[in-house]
């Protein structure tokens, strides 16, 4: 299977003034994005890249300070480049997307990164934050999830908590097409144990202020049981 599949024009259709309605009343939304070849696309290449045995296992943590813990996360991961039609339609989409938040909601947002994630069974991703509360490196963080006939049984559920009082606000099975967004300082989150090979592409909306941005990218909370 080739990885340099032509995408046709056209991107994923999504609501923005629901998306945006969501995450002014509760800093989250999940949206579902239409089968599309795009999305099939997306799916084929992290399915390949991960036989080919092409990402790497995830760490904590930027430049000198990242390493490995596998106590906290046990998941691959491949940054996009750009280099494939698949990849860079994903990155039209958040375009589209960043230029739709700010207008409706003046966010700032200003770059964006993405990897895929692949969470062999067995893997897990325990309660963190994508961001220090007040550094703005990253605002927003959206996961989009590429699992087909995925069921609530086969684990691997991205975990919301309220920060004010630790209780779980929300249980997002990662099934084809489903779209998480929400507020990178303000919503912790974990990735429940996976049962299966779980794909899915992570996301983050950056500011442009890289002279505040912490050495670390994620803050990692208590871990919770799970």
């Amino acid at each position: 299977m080739s990885l340099h599949t032509v995408i046709p024009s056209g991107l994923p259709a999504f609501d923005a003034a629901s998306l945006c309605a969501d995450l002014t009343r509760q800093g989250w939304s999940r949206q579902s994005l239409i089968d599309m070849p795009l999305l099939t696309a997306l799916r084929d290449e992290a399915a390949a890249l991960w036989q080919a045995d092409a990402l790497s296992r995830a760490g904590i943590g930027r430049a000198g300070d990242h390493e490995l813990v596998r106590e906290i996360r046990r998941d691959k991961t491949r940054w996009f480049d750009g280099q494939s039609p698949a990849q860079r339609g994903w990155l039209d989409f958040a375009e589209s997307l960043r230029l739709q938040l700010n207008q409706r909601l003046a966010l700032g947002l200003f770059a964006f990164e993405a990897h895929y994630a692949v969470y062999e069974p067995g893997g897990f991703y325990r309660k963190h934050l994508d961001s220090f509360r007040g550094a703005r490196n990253r605002i927003l963080s959206s996961v989009l999830y590429l699992n087909a006939g995925w069921q609530t049984a086969d684990g691997g559920l991205l975990r919301l908590y309220d920060e004010a009082d630790d209780s779980v606000i929300a249980d997002i099975v990662p099934e084809f097409g489903t779209f998480a967004v929400f507020l990178s300082e303000e919503i912790p989150h974990e990735v429940t144990p996976a049962l299966a090979p779980r794909f899915s592409i992570a996301g983050w909306h950056r500011c442009n202020d890289l002279g505040r941005a912490p050495a670390l990218q994620t803050k990692v909370l208590p871990l919770a049981p799970i």
